[in-house]
């Protein structure tokens, strides 16, 4: 399973936006998203299965976009009207293991590095 790579983290203000990118070289199967700010345990962000669902947690699902270009290899994260506690390192992680829970870290197999998001006040 190839390590999938983010990009695009940031500092913005709240209210703003930004759009991670995640990199999973010819790999499109689910994707999920998670994020750890410091001091936290690591949360499940979003996920994308290999058709078109998603699913979020409930405190961003009016905020957050999740969408995948296969032809690219590319899941996105699109981060709209940003809060100060979105303030996180965000993963991607790919490489589904059974039994698969999507809000759970352990049923991944391959996470990337990471990429920070500061959200300002």
């Amino acid at each position: 399973q190839v390590q999938p790579v983010e990009s695009g983290g940031g500092s913005v203000q709240a209210g703003g936006s930004l759009r991670l990118s995640c990199v999973t070289s010819g790999y499109t199967g689910v994707v999920g998203w998670f994020r750890q700010a410091p001091g936290k345990e690591r949360e499940a962000v979003a996920v994308a299965y290999a058709g078109s669902t998603s699913l979020y947690i409930d405190s961003v699902k009016d905020r957050f976009a999740i969408s995948r270009d296969n032809a690219k290899n590319t899941v996105y994260l699109q981060m709209n009207n940003l809060k100060p506690e979105d303030t996180a390192m965000y993963y991607c992680a790919s490489g589904p293991r059974a039994p698969f829970r999507w809000a759970s870290a352990s049923s991944y197999n391959s996470w990337g590095q990471g990429t920070q998001v500061t959200v300002s006040s």
